[in-house]
Parts: structure tokens; sequence; C-alpha cells
């Protein structure tokens, strides 16, 4: 039960990835229609083969739509709600549905004397097919992708760390600016960019950075670089001084210019934990 509610990795909504999934499966579909001959698709059309991988090829692309619209619908979903196992596994299910209700309508309207409860138990399990089959791979790829890419991070931060010194990528994975560790102070989110904030020759500056809060959350875990709201992340070593008041809990730099910056309730046992271990004892 812990397992249906643990929420899914982030790399199974990303925008490219999920555009590769829509991709692999139109592609999977096409030829797995034009070889295997499912959904009773050899009586369709009784027209040659090119013909009939023309024609098919239309049909398949229109059922793949449900893929694509359930797949935009659930990249906006995920900007303000999180999706867990089990609620993923049921959007699937709702996909492998609504592609094997629209081959049963097609099926029945070139052939209303077919079974209706036959075609679309035959339609479930080959759609079932054309969709887990590449679902699969793909899981599979972006999961090694995605520990790929964290080892990298871990061997970079483990220099940087030696070095003291922070590098920052934007969501396509190139590089933008390098700076000082004891220089940054924080980082706020901007719809689809974040900003750096940072100590520049005295002065405050900034930064505009194409890339999301959890991103960056992802690059600085277990560092003293964390979220403590819904907008930001702070630079734990530049605060100076956390207060509670009436609206709620507040970090302060001591530097002029930065906002005192607030510590929402999803974060502030973070912030406490990190406050009692710098608390002399």
């Amino acid at each position: 039960m812990n397992f249906l509610k643990a929420k899914i990795p982030d790399y199974l909504y990303e925008k490219k990835n999920l555009i590769s999934l829509v991709i692999l499966t139109a592609a999977f579909a096409l030829i797995f229609i034009n070889i295997y001959k499912p959904f009773s698709s050899e009586s369709w059309y009784n027209v040659s083969q090119a013909r009939f991988f023309l024609f098919s090829s239309l049909i398949i692309l229109t059922g793949v739509l449900v893929v694509v619209i359930s797949r935009i619908i659930m990249f906006h979903y995920t900007k303000k709600n999180t999706i867990s196992y089990g609620l993923y596994s049921v959007w699937i299910l709702i996909e492998i549905a609504a592609m094997s209700g629209f081959y049963t309508f097609y099926t029945l309207y070139l052939d209303p004397n077919k079974d209706l409860v036959q075609v679309f138990k035959s339609s479930t399990i080959n759609t079932s097919l054309v969709l887990l089959l590449p679902y699969s791979a793909l899981w599979l790829y972006f999961s090694w992708k995605d520990k790929v890419h964290k080892l990298e991070l871990l061997v970079e931060n483990e220099i940087q760390n030696k070095n003291e010194i922070i590098s920052f990528y934007d969501d396509k994975g190139e590089f933008r600016v390098s700076l000082k560790k004891e220089n940054l102070l924080y980082i706020e989110s901007a719809d689809n960019y974040v900003i750096i904030w940072y100590m520049n020759k005295g002065k405050l500056s900034k930064y505009m950075l194409r890339n999301t809060m959890k991103n960056m959350e992802s690059v600085f875990a277990d560092t003293n670089i964390f979220r403590c709201h819904r907008s930001f992340m702070v630079n734990f070593d530049q605060v100076r001084i956390i207060k509670r008041e009436k609206s709620g809990i507040f970090l302060q730099m001591d530097i002029d210019n930065v906002p005192e910056i607030p510590i929402s309730k999803t974060y502030s046992e973070k912030a406490s934990s990190w406050l009692l271990k710098y608390t002399p004892s």
C-alpha cells in the first residue's frame, strides 16, 4: 500500500520524456498493427499492402491522440500536484480503456455483426500490448538515464564541494553560470525559470536560468541549499535570523535589498532541523 501512495519519479512526466513516449508509442503501434494485424485490421480495407499501411496509419495515429491528450493533461496536472504509483497505474488503465473503446467503435462501424463484448476484450488485450510494451521499455530507459545523470551530478558536486564552486545548468543540461558557494544567497521560482540571487563585488545580482525548482532540489540534495517555500530555495549558510511572526516564519540574511524569505509549513520541519543542528548545545 505504501508503494501505491509513493510519488512516481519526476522523469516520468518531464516534457521531453513525455514527447519521446508519445513518438515511440505511435511508431510501435504503426509497426505492431501492420505486422501483427490486431483489431481484425486485415478486414478493414480490401486494398494493397501499401495502401493498407497508409489507411491503418491514419487510424492508429487517431487512436494515439488518446495518449497525446492524456499526457498533456498529466504534464499540466503535475505542475501543482503529485502523482502516486497508484494514480499512475489508474491513469494508464484509463488510457488503455479509452483506446480500446476507440478501436472497438471503429471495428463495429466496419462490421456491425461482430460481438461488442468480444471485440472490446480483444481490443483491450491488443491495446495493452501497444501501450505497455513501449511504456515499460521507456520507463527502464528513463530510469537508466536518470541514474546516469545523478551519478554525473554526484561526481561533479564532489569536485565542486572541494573547490566550493557551484555550476548551474539549464533544463537541457547546458552549462550557464558558475559562482562561489559563499556568494549564493537564494533561488527564486519564476514560471519556467529560476532566478539565482547572489553577491557580486559586494552588490546583489541576479541571473535568470531556464529550469525548475524541482531540478534545483535534485541538484542541491544533501547540502545546506534547500527549499523552504514553494517559490524559494535558500543557502542556509547565509541565513542570520529565523523569526516567527503572526503571518508565519521568515528568514533574514542581513544583506541590503534582500527581502525576508518565508518558510512554508511544508518545509518548516527541515528548516527547524537545520536550526537545531547549528544551535550550540
